[in-house]
C-alpha cells in the first residue's frame, strides 16, 4: 500500500545525531550534581527529599519557575540546601526575575540545556514548543523565535551548508535573522551538503489547512489518540484486554509505516491482506521437517509475532476510528467543509453550523467550523456569536477576541455576499426584472483572500470526474480529494520556480514578508543527492495530513522531506491554544 515513488530517491541523513548530543550535554550537566537521590515531577508542592542539593530540570515558563517555592520552604524550617535548574532550550530573563521575586535568587544556580530538536521519525523533527503559536502569533511574544533560529543553525552545522533558503511571513523573516547571526558569528567549514534546500513558513501564513478534519490514518490517530512525542497511548478498547498499552509510531513499526499516510478508506483493506498474508506466513510450519522448524523458529517467528502484535494494535485503532467517525454526524462535517472550501451550499452550512451549536455538540468543534467559514467566506454572521454564547455560556468571550486578533473570525459587514457562485445566481434573479445587472455584479467586488488563492494556485481540483483516493493524482487526497494544503501547494510552486518569481500576486494576498536567498556552498556540495533533500520547516505548528501531503510530493517529484516543527498541532489544539475560560 505505501507508495514507492521515484527509485532515485536520495537517502535522509541520520538525526541520531541529535539525540546523541543532547543525551551528552544532559549527562555533562548532570555530571556535576553528585548522587541522584531520586527523580520527582515538578509540582506545587513540596519536595521531600533527604539530599542536600535539588536539581529541577524545567522549560523556561513562569507558572514551572513559580512551583520551585521549596528554597524558601527549607530556609523557614531552618534547612539549607543547594538547589540548581535547568531550562532547556534554553534560560529567559523573564523567569530569573521570577526567582528574585520570590527572594531565592541568590540561593539558586542556574543552566541551559540546549536540547532545541527532537526527532520524531526518520523525517520529523519537533522543536515541542506548543507554546510558540500562541506566545508569538497572539501575544506578540517573540522570545522563541532566536530558539527557533538556533535549531536552524544546529542543523545548518551539522547537516549543512544549505543552497537556498525560501520563506514566508514574518516570524520566518525574524527567524532567518536570528539564524544568519550566529552563523555570522560562528566557525564555517567546507564540508559536503546533506540537506539541500530549506522553506520556512509561519502558521498563520496557511489556517485552513489545521481547521479542516483529518482523514489520513496517521492524522486520525493523532485526533482521536492524541500523539505526543511520537508516543500514543491505546486503551483497553483498542488492545481488548484490561488496560492500555502506550506505543511509539515511527517508521520502525512496519505496519504503521505502511498505512500512516493513506486516507482512511483504504486502511481495512490493508490490514485485511496483512491478516491473510501473516496467516500464511504462519502455516508454513505444516509439513516442516525439524532442521526448517529450527530455522523457522530462530530467523521468523519473532519477526512474525511482532507483527502480528503491531496488526492487532492497530486493527483495534481502526475499530475505534470507526466508531467515531464514521457516523452520519462525522459524514455531515466533512460534507460541510468541503462546500465551504468549494463555495458552494453554503446556505445549508448555515444551517449545520448553528444546528451543531444548538445542540452543543462541542465547543471546539464550533469554533473551528466558525473559524472555517470566516476564512473561506470573508467573515461569517454576528449571529453565531449569539448562538455560541447562549448555548456555551458567556465565558468565552475573551477567546472571541483572540480568534479576531488572528483573523480567525470576522464579523460580515452589511451587504457583504456569502459566495461569489450564490450571490452571484441570487442577484441576477432577484433583479434581472429591475433591469439591476449593474448592482448585481457590483456586489461581488470585495471576495475572500482564500477564494483567491484557490483559483490562483488551484487548491481544489475540478470535481468533473471521481477522485480515485486508492491511485491519488495529487496533494489533494488527504482530504478526500477537496483541497490540496496551501502551505505545501506553495512548496511545490517555489520548487518549480526556484524562487517566488510569477508569485507575487500570491504573496500579496497572504500579506507578503517573502524571501528568497542562495547560500554558500561548494561545487562539490552542489552536485550530490543532499540537493534532492528539502527542509520545511513550519513556525507554529505542522498537521500530519501536511506531512502526508510533503511526503507525497516528494515521491511524485524525487524528492525527500525533512519536516522541522515547533509542535505537531490539529484543529483541537489550534482552538485550545486560543480558548480564554474567564470573563
Amino acid at each position: 500500500m505505501a507508495h514507492s515513488g521515484r527509485r532515485d530517491s536520495p537517502e535522509l541523513p541520520d538525526f541520531s545525531l541529535l539525540k546523541r548530543l543532547a543525551r551528552d550535554q544532559l549527562i555533562y550537566l548532570l555530571e556535576q550534581q553528585h548522587e541522584v537521590d531520586k527523580l520527582y515531577k515538578v509540582e506545587y508542592k513540596p519536595v521531600f527529599s533527604t539530599s542536600d542539593q535539588l536539581c529541577f530540570l524545567i522549560r523556561p515558563r513562569i507558572q514551572a519557575v513559580k512551583w520551585i517555592y521549596v528554597a524558601n520552604a527549607d530556609k523557614a524550617a531552618g534547612k539549607f540546601r543547594r538547589y540548581k535548574i535547568i531550562f532547556t532550550p534554553q534560560k529567559f530573563y523573564a523567569c530569573e526575575a521570577v526567582l528574585e521575586e520570590q527572594g531565592i535568587f541568590g540561593d539558586v544556580t542556574t543552566d541551559e540545556w540546549a536540547f532545541y530538536l527532537l526527532p520524531l521519525d526518520d523525517d520529523i523533527i519537533s522543536l515541542e514548543l506548543p507554546e510558540f503559536f500562541r506566545d508569538n502569533f497572539l501575544a506578540g511574544d517573540q522570545r522563541w523565535v532566536r530558539t527557533a533560529g538556533s535549531a536552524l543553525h544546529l542543523l545548518h552545522s551539522l547537516y549543512g551548508p544549505f543552497s537556498k533558503i525560501y520563506g514566508i511571513g514574518r516570524c520566518s523573516k525574524m527567524a532567518y535573522e536570528s539564524w544568519r547571526e550566529q552563523v555570522e558569528e560562528g566557525e564555517q567549514r567546507s564540508r559536503q551538503a546533506e540537506i539541500g534546500k530549506v522553506f520556512l513558513i509561519d502558521r498563520d501564513v496557511d489556517f485552513v489547512t489545521p481547521l479542516c478534519s483529518q482523514v489520513v490514518y496517521e492524522g486520525l490517530v493523532d485526533d482521536i489518540f492524541r500523539i505526543k512525542c511520537g508516543c500514543v497511548e491505546f486503551g483497553p478498547d483498542v488492545t481488548s484486554s484490561d488496560k492500555g498499552i502506550k506505543v511509539m509510531l515511527n517508521s520502525q513499526d512496519k505496519v504503521f509505516h505502511e498505512i500512516r499516510n493513506e486516507h482512511f478508506s483504504n486502511v481495512f483493506g490493508f490490514l485485511s491482506q496483512k491478516a491473510r498474508n501473516l496467516q500464511a506466513a504462519y502455516d508454513k510450519r505444516r509439513g516442516m521437517d525439524i532442521k526448517q522448524m529450527k530455522t523457522f523458529v530462530s530467523e521468523e517467528l519473532k519477526g512474525l509475532k511482532q507483527e502480528h502484535r503491531l496488526l492487532s494494535l492497530h486493527i483495534g485503532a481502526s475499530e475505534s476510528i470507526m466508531k467515531k467517525k464514521t457516523k452520519q454526524d462525522f459524514q455531515e462535517l466533512l460534507k460541510t467543509e468541503h462546500s465551504l472550501l468549494e463555495g458552494f451550499e453554503i446556505r445549508e452550512c448555515f444551517s449545520f453550523i448553528e444546528e451543531h451549536i444548538n445542540r452543543q455538540v462541542s465547543m471546539i468543534e464550533s469554533l473551528r467550523l466558525l473559524c472555517l467559514l470566516s476564512i473561506t467566506e470573508n467573515g461569517e454572521s454576528s449571529l453565531f456569536k449569539c448562538c455560541v454564547k447562549n448555548s456555551y455560556g458567556v465565558d468565552h468571550l475573551l477567546t472571541f477576541a483572540n480568534l479576531r486578533q488572528l483573523g480567525l473570525l470576522v464579523e460580515q459587514q452589511p451587504g457583504e455576499t456569502l459566495t461569489v457562485m450564490e450571490s452571484k445566481v441570487g442577484k441576477l434573479v432577484n433583479d434581472k426584472t429591475a433591469g439591476k445587472l449593474t448592482d448585481a455584479f457590483s456586489s461581488l467586488a470585495k471576495k475572500s483572500n482564500f477564494r483567491a488563492l484557490s483559483r490562483k494556485l488551484n487548491l481544489v481540483p475540478k470535481s468533473d470526474e471521481e477522485y480515485d483516493l486508492r491511485v491519488p493524482r495529487d496533494m489533494a487526497y488527504i482530504f478526500s480529494g477537496a483541497y490540496i494544503p496551501l502551505s505545501c501547494k506553495l512548496v511545490e510552486q517555489v520548487l518549480e520556480r526556484d524562487g517566488w518569481t510569477g508569485l507575487e500576486e500570491v504573496t500579496r494576498l497572504l500579506n507578503g514578508h517573502e524571501f528568497s536567498v542562495t547560500g554558500k556552498t561548494t561545487n562539490s556540495s552542489a552536485k550530490n543527492d543532499g540537493q534532492r533533500i528539502i527542509l520545511v520547516m513550519f513556525l507554529g505548528g505542522c498537521t500530519f495530513s501536511e506531512i502526508s501531503a510533503l511526503r507525497f510530493l516528494g515521491r511524485e517529484r524525487g524528492y525527500k522531506f525533512i519536516i522541522v516543527t515547533t509542535a505537531i498541532t490539529n484543529s483541537s489544539r489550534l482552538m485550545e491554544a486560543l480558548l480564554e475560560n474567564r470573563v
